[in-house]
């Protein structure tokens, strides 16, 4: 893929003509001279995008991140983040901003795009759903991507954004997962449902070591843990996967929640919370 000005420099422009009349190459946008005639890839399509875009744009949130290494969250159009007041771009998704400083644009990275952090946040504040908003924060500091430090600077030049809470949430998730259900969130569940109150932080013996469960209420063999993270590291989630399978079989049933669902899905944990119970003999 090459500007027009870059063309002048390799071939001549009759040749460029030929080669574009002849359907060899393509122009995908004014400017911008595609060597080949087939689908352009995503790489190129955000290049494509770029280039059409006014001076001092650059590639945003997801379409950002790709270049920098993170996959699985597809985008059907590039996104750009443009200076405030540049007009509106035909094939982007734009976004407009007055902070393009080197803190948020990486000076020498190619295509211009904005830094990893800036569009992780970015890209978090711009999803409708909030599992995907999350999910795009855990990813990218799981991936040791940018670590959480990076991500509060960002979020703290970014002003008033959608979902902010949840991704101030994310980060602390992901800068150390979580050791033990929340106070706050456990207790807002267990009252609600009028729970019977549990041990915190059980000790279970094992053969090769000892192992503590979030929540366990001994009298009514249920017990509660809360993951911290979606595990995208197999042998973390293997180990986590074989640990709960032994606390089932010497001990009481357990059930695993995320940190997400304790804080935001608390009618459909503490309905799951109150049958366990109700299973091992609590009335209530």
């Amino acid at each position: 893929m090459l500007t027009t000005a870059q063309t002048s420099g390799l071939y001549t422009p009759a040749y460029v003509r030929a080669q574009l009349a002849a359907r060899r190459w393509q122009r995908p946008a004014r400017g911008v001279v595609v060597t080949h005639n087939g689908p352009l890839t995503e790489c190129q399509a955000a290049w494509v995008a770029l280039l059409r875009c006014p001076h001092g744009t650059a590639l945003a949130a997801l379409t950002a991140l790709g270049f920098d290494g993170v996959n699985g969250f597809p985008e059907p159009k590039p996104h750009v983040v443009l200076p405030a007041g540049a007009d509106r771009p035909s094939g982007v998704v734009p976004h407009w901003s007055t902070e393009l400083s080197t803190l948020d644009v990486h000076p020498l990275r190619l295509p211009r795009r904005t830094r990893p952090a800036r569009s992780t946040v970015d890209a978090a504040s711009w999803q409708t759903n909030e599992r995907r908003a999350r999910a795009i924060v855990l990813s990218v500091a799981q991936q040791r991507i940018v670590q959480p430090a990076g991500l509060w600077d960002a979020l703290s030049r970014r002003g008033p954004c959608r979902h902010r809470a949840l991704i101030k949430e994310s980060i602390l998730d992901a800068a150390g997962g979580v050791q033990s259900l929340p106070e706050h969130d456990f207790e807002m569940i267990r009252r609600g449902r009028r729970l019977p109150e549990p041990n915190r932080q059980s000790i279970r013996q094992r053969n090769d070591g000892r192992y503590y469960l979030d929540v366990e209420w001994r009298a009514f063999d249920a017990a509660c843990e809360v993951h911290g993270i979606p595990h995208l590291r197999v042998m973390q989630w293997e180990a986590d996967l074989e640990r709960a399978n032994e606390i089932s079989i010497g001990g009481p049933r357990l059930l695993i929640f995320s940190s997400y669902a304790t804080r935001r899905q608390q009618d459909r944990v503490g309905d799951q919370l109150a049958r366990l119970l109700r299973r091992g003999g609590w009335r209530g």
